[in-house]
This record gives structure tokens, C-alpha cells and sequence, in this order.
């Protein structure tokens, strides 16, 4: 991967829909050499899909509220359990397995704190070995997202 390659990414990142035409054209080159690179990208699974960034405030979710999880337990099983919970759980947009004080970080989108607490409270401290919980609610995005592709 060089340094075209990267530009490339760069761009499909923040426009997944974008042309070939209006690619080579975003990285100085003819419609022709992106196109084959962008396919060796996609065949080398460097890019591993394209999807569509949706407005969670519009579908009513407007209040994202990121959670520490704490497990009684970090064996496999335990941690499969957890995990099988959290995937049904739709107000979990994303969650990671973390190293350090606690297990997981999960971004919940709610349309409230309200509908929040409910989730909290009537969900996810129920879930399997759940130990311990922490939140905290962001202010702003600084970077990433399309927040953020939006602002450039």
C-alpha cells in the first residue's frame, strides 16, 4: 500500500457513494488507475464493505451514552454470555472487548435519558455477569463519524 493508496482510502472513507470519475479526479489521476486500485483494496479486503451512516437523532435516538462494563468473571463462556446479551440489544450500537479496569465499552443510542435509565436499569444490569457498570454521556464528536466528514 502507498501513498495513492491511502489518499484513496482517505476519500471512500469520507464518500463511500463517490464516482470513480469524481475519485480520480479527488487524487489527481484519470477515472482508470483508482478504479483498479480500489478493486485490489476491496479484493485484499483492505475495504471491507461499504454502508450507509445514519442520523440516530433522526430515528429517535438522540442522546448516545458510552458504558464501562464490568463482568464477575473474564473466562470465555462468561464473556460469550455477555456478549450474546448485548446482541440483542438494540440500543447497543457498538461495543468493544477493552483491556485495563473494565471489560467492555459499549455506545448505547436511546431517545432520552429517561429511555436510558430504563435500559439501564431494566436491561443491561440484568445481563449475564455484569458485575458493575460505568457511563458516561458525551458532549461533542471531535473526530470520526460522518459528524465529523460533515464539518471538513
Amino acid at each position: 500500500m502507498d501513498d495513492l493508496d491511502r489518499r484513496i482510502l482517505r476519500v471512500v472513507q469520507a464518500e463511500g457513494r463517490i464516482s470513480v470519475q469524481a475519485l480520480g479526479e479527488r487524487v489527481g489521476l484519470s477515472a482508470s488507475p483508482p478504479a483498479r486500485r480500489l478493486r485490489a483494496l476491496e479484493a485484499s479486503d483492505v475495504i471491507q464493505g461499504y454502508r450507509a451512516v445514519v442520523d440516530e437523532a433522526a430515528l429517535g435516538q438522540g442522546v448516545s451514552v458510552f458504558v464501562s462494563v464490568r463482568l464477575d468473571r473474564q473466562v470465555d463462556d462468561a464473556l460469550a454470555r455477555f456478549e450474546a446479551a448485548v446482541a440483542g440489544f438494540d440500543e447497543v450500537v457498538e461495543g468493544w472487548l477493552m483491556t485495563g479496569a473494565r471489560d467492555y465499552l459499549l455506545r448505547v443510542a436511546c431517545a432520552d435519558l429517561g429511555a436510558f435509565e430504563r435500559f439501564l436499569t431494566g436491561r443491561l444490569t440484568r445481563a449475564p455477569g455484569v458485575a458493575g457498570l460505568e457511563s458516561s454521556i458525551p458532549l461533542r464528536r471531535i473526530k470520526g463519524g460522518a459528524a465529523h466528514a460533515a464539518q471538513r
